[in-house]
């Protein structure tokens, strides 16, 4: 038996989804919340198999409660949201998410999704491997030769003002780069945006990155 957590803000839709989960017999529904630092906590005592998580959640988001779920053991996290830009699904996975589904997922799809997600197999939506898959074939010209330098910085774990120092620019200048890059990447943060820039090819694999 997988048993599933439900995190969504809407009470509609956690009723739905655990009437669709609990119509299928392998699957139990154990606890339902619509707050990310709730998720936390029930991950923790509830232990369940799969935590189905929506990314916009009031006080902490869907993915800073994935990645605490993720870091503490508690749970595979399998993200279920109406929201798929490239920023939303690369911070998820960044997060740690074993998967990333839509919401209009037909009740079979995410029945299947569950299931695999319990067991740690990487679950995407077609739309969502389609953009992926469109985002690794981009390429990587959009980029300066100095939003480079700086994105290269990024994946060293430099500060902005540390970037500055050793590319010998101020620290107003780095950010206004490191917002550009964010931009060009269609990301919000800096793990993102060096996960972004691997898959393109923009950078090499972090054993590389010397």
């Amino acid at each position: 038996m997988t048993t599933v957590l439900i995190v969504d803000d809407h009470p509609v839709v956690r009723e739905g989804l655990r009437a669709v989960l609990s119509a299928e017999r392998d699957l139990e529904v154990v606890g339902q919340c619509g707050r990310g630092d709730e998720a936390v906590r029930l991950a923790g005592e509830l232990r369940p198999g799969v935590v189905l998580m929506d990314l916009r959640l009031p006080g902490l988001d869907g993915v800073e409660a994935t990645a605490r779920i993720v870091a503490s053991g508690s749970a595979n996290v399998l993200v279920l949201t109406t929201y798929d830009s490239d920023g939303d699904i690369i911070r998820a996975l960044a997060a740690g998410a074993t998967g990333y589904l839509l919401k209009d997922a037909p009740r079979e799809e995410l029945a299947r999704a569950v299931r695999a997600a319990a067991q740690g197999e990487t679950v995407l939506a077609a739309p969502v491997a389609a953009r992926l898959v469109t985002r690794m074939r981009e390429p990587s010209a959009a980029l300066t030769p100095r939003e480079l330098e700086v994105l290269r910085c990024l994946a060293r774990g430099l500060s902005n003002p540390d970037t500055g120092r050793e590319l010998y620019i101020s620290e107003a200048t780095v950010k206004s780069h490191v917002t550009r890059i964010f931009d060009k990447l269609g990301v919000t943060d800096r793990t993102a945006a060096v996960l972004a820039a691997i898959a393109n090819g923009i950078l090499p694999p972090p054993s590389s990155l010397r």
